[in-house]
C-alpha cells in the first residue's frame, strides 16, 4: 500500500452525526435575488440560515418585529452597503426563506414597509399552500 491518503477522512468524534438539520426552502424570488448578493455576502449569510437550520440563531438573526415568534431577519452589512434575508421557521418541517434584498433606505435601518408587506403576503401564502 501506499501513503496516499486522497479522499480518506478520520472520524471527528467531536461532530454530533445525530443532529437534525431542517431542509432550507426557497421562494423563487427570493433565491433569485439572494443571488444577486456578493458571493461573501452569500457564504456568509449561507452559514446564518444553516444555524438555524440546526435549531439555533446565527449572532447576525434577529427577530423580524411585527410578525410575532418564528420569523427572522439576518441583518448583513458589507463592504459599504447593507442586505437582509428574511426567514420562518414554523412553517411546515422546512426552515423557509421569504425574501432576500439589498436594503436601500437612506434614512434608519427599519424594513421598508414594501418590504414588510412583501414578507407579509408570502409567508399567508406559504401558511395556506402547508395547511
Amino acid at each position: 500500500m501506499t501513503g496516499d491518503l486522497t479522499g480518506v477522512s478520520k472520524f471527528d468524534n467531536n461532530i454530533d452525526m445525530t443532529r437534525k438539520t431542517r431542509e432550507i426552502a426557497w421562494i423563487t424570488a427570493a433565491r433569485k435575488d439572494f443571488g444577486k448578493f456578493p458571493v461573501p455576502a452569500q457564504r456568509i449569510a449561507a452559514r446564518a440560515l444553516t444555524v438555524a437550520a440546526e435549531g439555533g440563531k446565527a449572532d447576525i438573526a434577529k427577530p423580524l418585529k411585527g410578525f410575532g415568534s418564528g420569523v427572522f431577519e439576518v441583518v448583513l452589512p458589507y463592504r459599504t452597503d447593507a442586505y437582509r434575508v428574511i426567514y420562518a421557521v414554523q412553517i411546515g418541517e422546512a426552515l423557509w426563506v421569504v425574501h432576500a434584498f439589498q436594503k436601500k433606505s437612506s434614512t434608519g435601518i427599519k424594513t421598508s414597509q414594501q418590504d414588510i408587506e412583501l414578507v407579509r403576503e408570502r409567508i399567508k401564502r406559504l401558511k395556506e399552500h402547508n395547511q
